[in-house]
């Protein structure tokens, strides 16, 4: 396996004194954004299959990642061993059935032994910050804050990630559908509610009752078993590819898709649909 001292090299140099001016004043802030701009370009790569670009993109998330520790590494606030050795002895940890004696039959079994070891690693952090488990002092040192099964949930996620992120939270408390026909049902009744906050012409209620079935639908993607922003990023990029051949088979025959009345619209897309699918 090739080392990832070169990369750190050239970090270094790039932060360095007669280095970028731009790669100086990053923060761990500022990168984010650059990282989180990089992983979609990678999941867009996956998504189409492109082994070259996804080699690619795999790169860049990789040297934005190595990028990040430096700078923390540079304020003194852990080592890049301290990474390394973290998550080695995380995934030890969450493996017993690989590294010690556990034994796990079946995929639910091996879910419930993770999430037991995750709850006990975050009791043994919280008693280390002093805390119990159940509560923690407020900053006015009166009331006290319950922990809730939504506190490991980020805000700052995207709506698809934390919606299923909170599903599953809820999950892991007993709250859930029984089978995926039940999720189907409620996937309906929002359907309904949504048509009914149409007549209403509630712009607020609108949008509620559109997010309820988008909530409902991430669901539908958990019970069957995919991710739902892996279904989205491929019906997307399907979309793109069917109306980019539509595109270019009028342009080659000088024909303006806003020109087109709806009927002749429709029977273009349709062959962009049967061209582009085969």
């Amino acid at each position: 396996m090739e080392t990832i001292v070169p990369l750190l090299e050239i970090i270094r140099r790039l932060r360095g004194k007669n280095g970028c001016a731009w790669d100086r004043k990053q923060t761990p802030l500022t990168l984010w954004k650059c990282m989180a701009e990089e992983l979609y370009e990678l999941e867009e790569a996956i998504v189409k299959d492109d082994t070259d670009n996804i080699c690619e993109e795999l790169g860049d998330v990789l040297f934005q990642i190595l990028f990040l520790i430096e700078i923390l590494t540079e304020n003194n606030r852990f080592e890049f061993f301290h990474v390394i050795d973290g998550i080695a002895k995380k995934m030890i940890r969450r493996h017993p059935h690989v590294y010690d004696t556990a034994v796990v039959e079946t995929e639910e079994e091996l879910n419930r032994q993770w999430e037991k070891i995750k709850t006990i690693e975050k009791e043994t952090a919280r008693k280390k910050e002093g805390r119990t488990a159940d509560t923690s002092l407020a900053q006015n040192g009166n009331s006290k804050e319950i922990s809730s099964a939504m506190d490991s949930v980020p805000q700052g996620m995207p709506g698809l990630l934390r919606a299923l992120k909170v599903s599953k939270s809820a999950v892991k408390e007993g709250f859930d559908w029984e089978n995926i026909h039940q999720v189907l049902d409620k996937v309906k009744e929002e359907i309904q509610e949504f048509e009914t906050a149409l007549d209403q012409e509630s712009p607020d209620a609108v949008m509620m009752e559109f997010g309820d079935i988008m909530f409902s639908l991430v669901n539908v993607a958990r019970f069957a078993g995919f991710h739902p922003e892996t279904a989205l990023s491929s019906a997307t990029a399907k979309f793109e590819g069917r109306f980019r051949l539509m595109e270019e088979t009028l342009r080659l025959e000088k024909i303006d898709l806003k020109k087109l009345s709806s009927e002749e619209k429709e029977r273009h897309w349709q062959r962009a649909k049967k061209h582009y699918d085969t």
